[in-house]
């Protein structure tokens, strides 16, 4: 069911850097982003895939992770992504992106959890670097990367009445990534049931 898969894709940030992600599982991937919803179905988002281990390190040393975790500088060798999407708008079909990179990332992510993989959207890029490392041409705007990976870490939600309303996500001593969500009556701000 789709709410089980739901809360099953989490963001981590952990892997089995070991465990090859075939470039054929990639592009399925992909495929799931391109079947996705798209503005005005303009379909201005293009990708590089790479599950290269050279590649992955030049990608790797563009990233910030994890912004909460003040002491923690991103996964160490061994623990890092085994591969990366990256998601590109394409300016010369639209200078207006909205949300589709949104859009097709999720349908990413909740692929990548149903192949038992596990990812990670960063948005803290050093885009001149990256397109610098991967020769990226002018025309295509770096949106979003997608690390990928098996997990190598437990990821559980909290709900932030629990947490004092903070929404912090932080780890535990035993490594476990704790997650606070808002409860469902916290963000739904009017119900108009029918015939009210």
């Amino acid at each position: 069911m789709i709410a089980d898969l739901v809360k099953k894709t989490r963001s981590y940030r952990r892997f089995n850097e070991n465990h090859k992600i075939a470039m054929d599982s990639l592009k399925q991937l992909v495929d799931l982003g391109r079947l996705s919803a798209s503005a005005a179905n303009r379909q201005p988002l293009k990708y590089i895939l790479s599950g290269d281990p050279v590649t992955n390190e030049k990608i790797f040393s563009c990233l910030a992770w994890a912004a909460y975790l003040k002491d923690w500088k991103g996964p160490e060798k061994g623990q890092r992504p085994a591969a990366y999407i990256i998601l590109l708008g394409d300016t010369t079909i639209s200078t207006e992106f909205w949300c589709d990179h949104g859009i097709s990332g999720q349908s990413i992510m909740l692929g990548a959890t149903e192949m038992g993989l596990g990812g990670c959207f960063i948005g803290a890029i050093n885009k001149e670097r990256l397109r610098e490392e991967l020769n990226i041409a002018p025309e295509y705007k770096i949106m979003l990367i997608i690390a990928l990976g098996r997990p190598a870490e437990q990821v559980v939600i909290e709900s932030t009445a629990d947490t004092d309303g903070n929404i912090r996500y932080w780890r535990d001593e035993n490594g476990t990534h704790h997650v606070p969500k808002r409860p469902l009556d916290e963000v739904i701000v009017a119900e108009y049931p029918e015939g009210k």
